[in-house]
């Protein structure tokens, strides 16, 4: 049993280099933050090296099908390595633009702190992306929470930032709460925590269908916590209006990409029928379960209350907070479908919203930097002042709204498709017209800078050419991906593989 043992451990140690080189990555720099406490750009610079490091060993994992590691806890596949890649190009993202944000050096508070929690932040999302047994799903998200509670409330000294944190704090810990009751209610029913032997026991046995209702309830409160999904997005306004632009565009994109691969790993591979017998009289009550219906139900929620409240905001950040919250109802359309071809169109958006939602993001961050404001009625004639600026931000705009030649339109196109050839036509068609509504307060900031203020004589604005170069970097895939998306389709298709077998 000893020689099993260490077996299975040196198979697990050998898969587990990604999160390996994370945890190091995290020690180095916090080293580097005490040996060397005043280089303010020293931590970033060695977390930005783990990162790199950490994507070799992610990109040179294995894709020939699918495994488990550490007893079954966690899943080595496709499926998991394309939303680590999301998450891990969105942190490398947030640590470049992190050395632009002005409100973060302005403070003179040291930095080490805040690349190591980022760190453990990553490690914690590529945990839960690859997790298979519910212990595990906890875990991962409270190691993910606990960083970005800090993260939240990191520029303390601004009310409005304590606010954030204490506020998300008081949420996160609730949808724990309910979480964990939930995992202990399924644990009681079927006596495992695995997600595959969970599905073994729903497709073999007869257990009381109204507690699992009420267990699976649970449960998906605590990851519709996450992803911002209503009812339970109360949080994600003040939390990302209070939160330093940075970390507010970090939870939006990774927090948002790890939330959305567990629920499609939690419901495709532990609720749907895998197996060949005859359907126990659980799964037959199960199968009565709408649930494609349920889950439409809460996208039309989601994205009708993100974009209606949206278009009431004057603040930046808190518009884009809604717009984050009417996206989460974009990709629950395509979860919805609750086959391949829904999977493949969520992996698809979510490549090419980091793009856009990153990239506007940080041009708000730039312009805030400027301004000291993320009102939009100060953006008036910002257009004319940086011209690189605003025409980039336009280009993410647009494509957050959805339109053609940007990434965004294709990411919206897939969505509508697969929930189109699944039926679901009425959903598609809500669907559009909250892109409708969305491109109404989206194009509010074009006017106010392109349209407003043309008269009044201001100085222009240079950026730095670093900042510049970053702003480029992300508007050309944000254009180049609306015409050339083959590559990306290609990729999400062959990626969802997530049904291990060993």
């Amino acid at each position: 049993m000893i020689e099993q043992f260490l077996t299975e451990l040196q198979k697990s140690l050998s898969l587990f280099k990604p999160e390996s080189a994370l945890v190091i990555t995290f020690l180095m720099t916090l080293a580097g933050d005490l040996i060397f406490r005043k280089s303010e750009k020293l931590t970033a610079n060695i977390t930005l090296i783990g990162f790199v490091v950490t994507g070799f060993f992610l990109f040179n994992e294995c894709n020939d099908g699918s495994t488990t590691i550490f007893s079954g806890m966690l899943a080595v596949d496709s499926f998991a390595k394309f939303f680590k890649i999301i998450i891990l190009l969105s942190s490398i993202i947030v640590v470049i633009m992190s050395l632009f944000s002005k409100e973060l050096f302005d403070g003179k508070r040291p930095m080490g702190e805040y690349y190591m929690l980022i760190t453990s932040a990553t490690f914690g999302m590529f945990l839960l992306s690859s997790a298979t047994n519910m212990i595990m799903i906890y875990l991962s998200i409270e190691i993910m929470s606990i960083s970005s509670y800090i993260l939240a409330g990191y520029t303390k000294e601004i009310n409005r930032a304590s606010e954030a944190s204490l506020k998300y704090v008081i949420f996160g810990a609730v949808s724990s709460g309910l979480m964990i009751y939930g995992i202990s209610l399924l644990f009681g029913m079927t006596g495992s925590l695995n997600l595959l032997e969970i599905n073994q026991v729903l497709a073999t046995g007869d257990l009381n269908i109204v507690t699992l209702t009420f267990s699976m309830i649970l449960i998906m409160a605590g990851i519709g916590y996450k992803i911002s999904a209503v009812p339970f997005h109360f949080w994600t306004p003040d939390v990302y209006e209070g939160a330093p632009v940075t970390i507010t565009a970090y939870l939006s994109v990774a927090s948002k990409a790890a939330g959305f691969a567990v629920l499609i790993r939690f419901l495709r591979l532990g609720f749907t029928n895998l197996e060949t017998a005859p359907e126990s009289e659980t799964w037959a009550m199960i199968s009565n379960l709408d649930w494609q219906f349920i889950i439409a139900v809460l996208s039309v929620l989601t994205m009708t209350v993100g974009n209606l409240v949206a278009l009431w905001q004057t603040n930046a950040k808190r518009m884009l907070a809604y717009s984050s919250i009417a996206h989460a109802g974009y990709i629950l359309m395509a979860v919805a479908v609750m086959n391949d071809i829904g999977t493949a169109a969520v992996m698809i958006y979510f490549f090419v919203y980091m793009i856009m939602n990153l990239g506007a993001f940080f041009a708000v961050m730039l312009i805030s930097n400027e301004i000291d404001s993320d009102e939009i009625e100060d953006y008036t004639g910002f257009g004319y002042r940086s011209p690189v600026l605003g025409i980039a931000l336009v280009i993410f705009l647009i494509s957050l709204t959805g339109l053609p030649p940007t990434a965004g339109f294709i990411g919206k196109y897939f969505v509508f498709g697969a929930v189109i050839d699944s039926g679901l036509i009425w959903l598609a068609v809500v669907g559009i017209l909250n892109s409708v509504v969305s491109l109404y307060y989206y194009m509010k900031i074009v006017r106010n800078m392109f349209v407003r203020g043309v008269e009044l004589e201001q100085k222009d604005v240079h950026f730095s050419p670093g900042a510049i170069m970053v702003l480029v970097a992300l508007a050309i895939p944000t254009l180049v991906f609306g015409i050339y998306f083959q590559q990306i389709v290609e990729w999400a298709k062959n990626s969802v593989q997530m049904f291990v077998s060993n």
